[in-house]
């Protein structure tokens, strides 16, 4: 697991009250969405990204997906400076555990993207990994990796 602090970047957070509902400013796709658990941990990730080196133009936000004829979406992608996939990540809310049915999720919709690193994040818990598709194997990271 990573040690990692989401909470520093609350304070960056944009967000907007409406009738009663709130949204939350997501600074890829430049637009305001309605505020869940889940939206808030993306949007909290995606700070921590860019303060570390990630570039705003290699990140993208909930890309449909096609596994096996079925519509998917994930949460987000890094390309690397090439525009591969370099990090694929999924999230869930604060109150969702991290269990074996993420890893498998983001598992399978790394059979289309083929991500050599994959992310699991909940807010509270956060998972990092190595695909070696040569060996087949898998490393667990106590990091994110470094943006190439």
């Amino acid at each position: 697991m990573i040690d990692l602090n989401l909470h520093e970047y609350k304070d960056q957070l944009n967000l907007k009250k409406e009738q009663d509902v709130v949204y939350i400013f997501d600074i890829i796709r430049k637009k305001y969405l309605v505020f869940q658990p889940e939206e808030m941990v993306r949007q909290l990730l995606i700070q921590h990204l860019i303060k570390v080196g990630y570039p705003k133009e290699k990140i993208q936000v909930e890309k449909g997906i096609d596994i096996n004829g079925l519509y998917r979406r994930f949460d987000i992608i890094i390309y690397d400076s090439s525009f591969h996939p370099y990090i694929l990540i999924e999230c869930k809310a604060h109150t969702v555990s991290i269990d074996q049915s993420t890893f498998d999720q983001i598992s399978s919709y790394n059979l289309a993207v083929k991500a050599p690193y994959l992310i699991v994040c909940n807010g509270i818990s956060t998972y990092s990994c190595h695909l070696d598709f040569e060996t087949k194997k898998i490393e667990n990271l106590t990091y994110i990796p470094k943006y190439q």
